[in-house]
């Protein structure tokens, strides 16, 4: 079958994590990806853990992309940039802003050689503003616009956060999603468009909850009194006596009540307006009596909202027992296969699971 994406052409100068997320989806939508790297690589090629020639973050994400070196301070690789850009119908760039306009290959200039090109602009911090040309990572785009103090509280010990929440959900994502709202009004225009993505801004979306609680006067100094950030005995994370952990989630009423019985959580504590902290240390002390896997085979079944910590292996085995999992491998030239990375695209509109994703040799030049 045909997929939604198949004949058009994205060219990705980008690194690392967002654009190359973003230009796998659109090369499993069927797209085809031409992929620019310095010479000798990108820096995700090298970075471990390494199976056999490549790192396997790499295969990971860029497999069914075809990989063209190209050194962009050399005049006549520019021009074959250029002349590929001016193919595409969509291009993808992560460097700082005027760095593409120095190189001859900005927004202004390659919409002027084709007008129906898409072209996408990721950073940190956007293509203006005071912090535009400041570097940056996904731990300080999230400590600046205020998600990573939602996880925190004052003199307590801080833990980094498991995911890359500014790079997929601020850069990669956002990215995607506004690719194809162009796409859609290129249809109606004829015209393309450059997009700004700025992962801190949009990161941002996961502060709703905190924004809406501080219009009603109700965001605590440090983030981490609001319901969903650790203020409720309803919705947190306590260890069980083996040092493991339970996510109890059982926000609302008829959840909760079933949760405190299986608990037996006093009386008292179990109504709304039950001291906050007594009723939390009060679960603490509960949870820690027993292990978690006593804890799994009490709470799971009872349909509370309530769940032991899975590791990554242990989720692993879950889904394929499930049935749930989609895995897709991807492998490099010379054979290191590893799981491709999972992509929120319904499996109509995929590339099949059963068709090879390679990770292409790195050609050089203008071969």
């Amino acid at each position: 079958m045909a997929l939604p994406l198949d004949g058009l052409s994205v060219l990705d100068f980008s690194t690392l994590l967002p654009g190359p997320l973003a230009s796998l989806m659109l090369a499993e939508a069927g797209a085809t990806v031409i992929k620019i790297e310095r010479p000798g690589g990108e820096d995700m090629r090298h970075f471990a853990p390494v199976m056999g020639e490549s790192s396997a973050p790499f295969i990971a994400l860029n497999g069914g992309k075809h990989s063209l070196a190209l050194d962009l301070k050399n005049t006549s690789h520019v021009d074959h940039a250029r002349d590929l850009a001016a193919k595409a119908d969509v291009l993808i760039e992560q460097f700082r802003p005027g760095v593409m306009e120095r190189l001859g290959l900005g927004p202004v200039t390659l919409r002027a050689i084709n007008p129906r090109l898409i072209y996408v602009s990721i950073t940190g911090f956007g293509q203006s503003g005071p912090r535009a040309g400041l570097a940056g990572h996904d731990l300080n785009y999230l400590a600046l616009n205020g998600v990573l103090s939602q996880g925190l509280k004052r003199g307590e010990a801080a833990p980094l956060p498991p995911v890359l929440v500014a790079d997929i959900a601020g850069g990669a994502y956002p990215a995607m999603l506004n690719i194809l709202l162009a796409l859609r009004q290129r249809d109606q225009t004829g015209l393309g468009c450059h997009l700004d993505i700025a992962m801190a801004d949009n990161a941002a979306t996961f502060s709703w909850f905190t924004a809406a609680s501080s219009a009603a006067g109700q965001a605590p100094v440090d983030g981490s009194g609001l319901l969903l950030s650790g203020g409720s005995p309803r919705y947190r994370i306590y260890p069980s006596s083996d040092g493991w952990f339970v996510a109890v989630g059982a926000l609302e009423d008829k959840f909760w009540a079933v949760f405190c019985e299986a608990i037996n959580l006093p009386p008292v504590l179990r109504r709304n307006d039950a001291p906050t902290d007594e009723a939390i240390e009060a679960v603490s002390t509960l949870l820690a009596g027993r292990t978690a896997a006593e804890w799994r085979k009490v709470l799971e079944p009872l349909d509370c909202c309530c769940t032991v910590v899975r590791t990554f292996a242990e989720a692993e085995a879950d889904a394929e027992q499930a049935g749930t999992r989609f895995t897709v491998m991807a492998r490099d030239h010379a054979g290191a296969a590893v799981p491709m990375a999972s992509l929120p695209i319904d499996r109509q509109f995929r590339v099949a699971p059963d068709r090879e994703r390679v990770v292409s040799p790195l050609m050089s030049g203008l071969d």
